[in-house]
């Protein structure tokens, strides 16, 4: 009997009887009825049916028709037996063929059961045991069900009941064992249903409770730890959550310390990576630059839905669309409809704000016709923002544009007619074009540009009105004597404060008064530079303060040459003092006499004798310092270094200083080089 005479839908249960539920079968014994009712052939039954039927269905007058017909049939022998010929042969055949029969007996092998045609209730114990074991050994949990269930219903007193027992304890691990597989495949509620399958009168069946609470405890230990690693991952703790991770490894499931570990690993290593794609989008949303934007959303988006930052990167992808309208509404507060209208299609769906871009888009458009600033423009405009139904978010801006664009085309129309008549250039003209300018309220859209062009218009009024004051001003000045200057000094200050002309008429009045002044104020200043002349510069800095300290057209130049003045009586001082004390003839008073010297100006004419001096100054005290060195030469040392840069002698004297420092601290001589005596008696 092979596996294949075992069908999968066989059961061992199948055709038995309620009075055989007990779990014993029986053998058939003789005169036993077999299922369905059917006797079963050469039985004793059957031959007393037989012959009851025959009696029964037959008369009284035939019986014994039937009686004398059999005698006749036994009695009368065939022809090829009533001679010795046929007696012969008969006796020949009957040996042989009984011999034949015997052994074809012997040498047939016994044929193995069917296991799906056996009728369960009157198979034997080792046909139970035998088709058990052929499910068995296919080792799938049905299968292994199966055959305990064959082999569990026999009797406790069977002989076979140890053998069965054993089985049992077999097959009941056996299903245990592949429960836990389906727990270690990742598989907690199959493989706790798999275990409970097991008979609760098996002796394994002690072992299923045990084992479901172990797999209980592993899996939520995995759990706990998954749980832990995925806070971590939450707080964006990376090395935290690779150290958590790893405690899966030491879990006793495969699913858990493999897939489960590799799967929240590859998270981790995504999420970090996540975090930095987030961050470069951020970065570059920061930037306000369309291109910029629009690879962060990129970015964005390239974070997948198992991320703990997908949902992160979901809200900022609105948050960077909504920078990109912000920029398209920039442009267009700028009055640059192109662009503006340009970024905004330029706005991806994935943002979440394709119908306020397109309203955004169908706006821009409206108020790009709407600025061309005709008639024809804003009606065209107001046509296209009605488009826009109450259900858009912009409903109600649309309404506020129309509003104000009908507002605009009666202001265009005013401003049209009152630039007709300012184009005439007349002061009627300009005055009727101001008068129709001012019907326009200020609030009203082109209230700005109305004041705008009033403004302009009066000013050339103003203009025109007062142009003859200036001009005549100018003729009269050309005479550009005190009296003409002076007359046209108060004709062009006939033109008032806050007219058009008045700046223009005060820097003309400004330039006339400074000629003014020159003219009454140059021979005062000349009179001073006259006493400087002749050397009296304290007579020059009186004559010219009183100018200098007026605020007039000349202050300024009177003030430069008193400076000047001052700065030569300083110079002629300090030259005066420095010759007082390097008459002295000492190195100290030298040395002063050169630090006065040095603050005469370098403008002063007397720079030149102070130099002069300074570098004989400095020669003396070089003198003086090596007169000293012949005697003592640190007090040498001290001499020389009065004399400053400023003076010639400046690198004499340090040459010499160098040569006295060495003087007095001579460089260490070297040593001779030492021997040891047991060098100097190697080397022999």
């Amino acid at each position: 009997m092979t596996e294949r005479d075992i069908p999968e839908s066989w059961h061992p249960t199948r055709g038995r009887k309620p009075d055989d539920m007990d779990g014993v079968s029986r053998s058939p014994q003789v005169g036993d009825t077999p299922a369905f009712g059917v006797p079963a052939p050469g039985s004793a039954n059957t031959v007393r049916q037989r012959l009851d039927y025959s009696t029964e269905e037959l008369p009284i007058n035939q019986q014994s028709q039937v009686t004398n017909f059999t005698k006749k049939s036994f009695v009368k022998l065939p022809r090829w037996m009533q001679g010795w010929v046929g007696w012969a042969l008969l006796l020949t055949l009957l040996p042989g063929g009984i011999g034949f029969l015997a052994m074809a007996m012997l040498l047939k092998l016994p044929s193995a059961p069917n296991c799906p045609a056996i009728f369960w209730p009157l198979a034997s114990a080792s046909v139970r045991i035998h088709c058990a074991q052929l499910a068995a050994s296919k080792q799938t949990v049905d299968d292994l069900l199966q055959a305990i269930a064959l082999v569990k219903q026999l009797p406790q007193d069977h002989p076979l009941r140890g053998e069965a027992d054993r089985f049992l304890e077999k097959w009941s691990r056996d299903v245990l064992q592949l429960a836990d597989e389906s727990f270690q495949a990742g598989n907690l509620e199959q493989a706790i249903a798999t275990a409970k399958k097991i008979p609760e009168d098996l002796a394994a069946y002690k072992l299923v409770d045990e084992q479901i609470s172990k797999w209980q405890t592993i899996w939520n230990q995995a759990q706990g730890i998954y749980t832990e690693a995925e806070e971590e991952l939450r707080q964006q703790r990376w090395q935290s959550a690779f150290m958590v991770a790893s405690q899966l490894l030491r879990v006793d499931n495969k699913y858990w310390a493999s897939a489960k570990y590799d799967e929240l690993n590859d998270i981790i290593t995504s999420s970090k990576e996540d975090v930095d794609k987030l961050d470069k989008a951020q970065r570059l949303a920061n930037s306000k630059e369309v291109d910029n934007l629009l690879e962060a959303i990129k970015l964005a988006e390239s974070i997948e839905q198992k991320s703990y930052l997908y949902r992160k990167a979901q809200e900022s992808i609105p948050a960077f669309g909504r920078k990109m309208l912000e920029l398209a509404q920039a442009k267009m507060d700028a009055r640059d409809a192109d662009t503006a209208l340009e970024i905004a299609r330029q706005i991806p769906e994935s943002t979440g704000l394709q119908t306020e871009v397109e309203d955004f888009i169908a706006l821009g458009d409206a108020q790009r016709n709407a600025w061309l600033g005709n008639i024809a423009g804003l009606e065209t405009a107001i046509s296209q923002a009605q488009q826009i139904n109450a259900s858009r978010p912009n409903y109600d801006k649309a309404q506020q544009l129309i509003s104000r664009w009908q507002l605009e085309i009666e202001d265009v129309a005013r401003l049209e007619k009152a630039q007709g008549l300012a184009n005439q250039g007349t002061i009627n003209d300009l005055v009727a074009a101001i008068a129709e300018a001012q019907m326009i309220p200020g609030g009203n859209p082109r209230g700005s540009e109305a004041r705008q062009n009033i403004n302009r218009w009066q000013s050339q009024v103003e203009t025109i009105e007062d142009r003859p004051y200036l001009d005549r001003a100018e003729q009269i000045a050309l005479l550009d004597d005190v009296n003409s200057l002076q007359a046209a000094i108060a004709e062009a200050g006939q033109i008032r404060q806050g007219r058009a002309l008045y700046p223009e008429a005060r820097r003309r009045i400004r330039t006339w008064v400074g000629k003014v002044q020159r003219i009454q104020d140059q021979p005062y200043l000349d009179q001073a530079r006259e006493f400087a002349a002749r050397g009296d510069l304290s007579a020059a800095i009186n004559a010219a303060q009183t100018i200098a300290s007026s605020g007039r057209a000349l202050s300024g130049e009177a003030q430069t040459a008193i400076d000047d003045w001052r700065s030569q009586i300083r110079a002629r001082d300090n030259w005066n003092r420095a010759r007082e004390v390097a008459a002295a003839g000492t190195s100290q008073a030298l040395a002063e006499a050169i630090r006065i010297a040095n603050q005469v100006s370098n403008n002063s004419i007397l720079r030149m004798d102070a130099n002069i001096a300074i570098d004989q100054w400095g020669q003396q005290i070089l003198d003086i310092a090596r007169s000293e060195g012949s005697s003592d030469m640190s007090k040498a040392i001290e001499t020389a270094r009065l004399i400053p840069r400023s003076s010639s002698a400046y690198s004499a004297a340090q040459e010499q200083i160098k040569i006295w420092q060495q003087f007095l601290n001579p460089a260490p001589q070297p040593q001779p080089e030492q021997f040891e005596p047991s060098t100097i008696i190697n080397g022999q």
